[in-house]
């Protein structure tokens, strides 16, 4: 099984960078219920922009619905112009299957995704729509209560140079995951605490020719304003778009403008009621 592990690993693989290289062409998109969107479109932009060499382009709808149906999904050819997209959106009210396949397939034709949190979640009631969850590479419905998790690493693998052994998150939301698709390679773990058993939280998948880089980490925006997390995602970036060395360093070319602090308004989580100890 081990074997068989690297082998999927080495697979998704490296490609080589030209020297005269230009920025790469990326979109987020987000929007939805449950997390502070507008602050963690800033971080995800800014914090990869520090690490790696990319531009980027947004689409953010849909306020804080849980069933809205982002509009450049409808557009015909709308990820070609991209050399990687951004999940971080979070609509899991929408039910129309076949809205939700044509997503998938934009995919599958090569153009590499990132997938954050409560992307998992999006489109969790479009019934049979599969495609989603194959694509992203894992299968996860609910989750736990909020805390912080201690995530532990699983395999000694370029998108994981610089991460931790053990690394203790700030704040938490423990994904519970259903099912591991067969391209999907896990890299860290966190045990739940619920469930009284080990969820994937970081990961690699393949779906068709797209490389797809996962975390369900990020529920909070002090776990996404970290070093750890930042940089663990600028290495997927890197890696899915075939720009990361096998020291787990930027090729060439595909440095970023440095690392800086990353100010927004309440890096803080708000309390939620239902976490929240009472006063005595």
């Amino acid at each position: 099984m081990r074997i068989l592990t690297l082998a999927l690993l080495l697979s998704i693989g490296f490609s080589t960078s030209s020297s005269a290289a230009e920025p790469l062409k990326g979109l987020i998109i987000t929007g939805g219920c449950c997390h502070d969107y507008e602050d963690q479109k800033r971080i995800i932009a800014e914090g990869l922009s520090q690490r790696m060499n990319i531009t980027w382009d947004f689409v953010h709808e849909g306020g804080t619905g849980r069933d809205h149906k982002i509009s450049v999904y409808s557009k015909p050819g709308w990820a070609k112009k991209y050399d990687l997209i951004v999940h971080n959106e979070c609509f899991g009210g929408v039910t129309d299957p076949e809205f939700v396949k044509s997503i998938a397939d934009a995919h599958f034709e090569g153009v590499p995704a990132i997938f954050i949190h409560c992307a998992l979640h999006s489109y969790r009631n479009s019934g049979s729509a599969d495609a989603w969850r194959e694509l992203i590479g894992v299968t996860s419905r609910s989750h736990e209560g909020k805390r912080a998790l201690n995530v532990e690493k699983l395999e000694d693998h370029p998108v994981m140079t610089d991460f931790p052994k053990e690394w203790k998150t700030p704040n938490g939301e423990l994904y519970k995951i259903e099912k591991v698709w067969s391209n999907c390679i896990p890299l860290a773990k966190a045990y739940g605490e619920d469930t009284k058993k080990d969820h994937p939280v970081i990961w690699l998948n393949k779906f068709g020719k797209a490389n797809v880089f996962g975390t369900s980490l990020g529920h909070h925006n002090e776990t996404m304003n970290n070093d750890v997390w930042l940089g663990l995602v600028s290495r997927g970036a890197l890696f899915v778009t075939g720009h990361l060395d096998e020291n787990g360093n930027p090729e060439k070319g595909y440095e970023g403008t440095g690392i800086k602090p990353i100010v927004i308004g309440d890096p803080k989580p708000k309390a939620d009621p239902k976490f929240s100890k009472k006063k005595k």
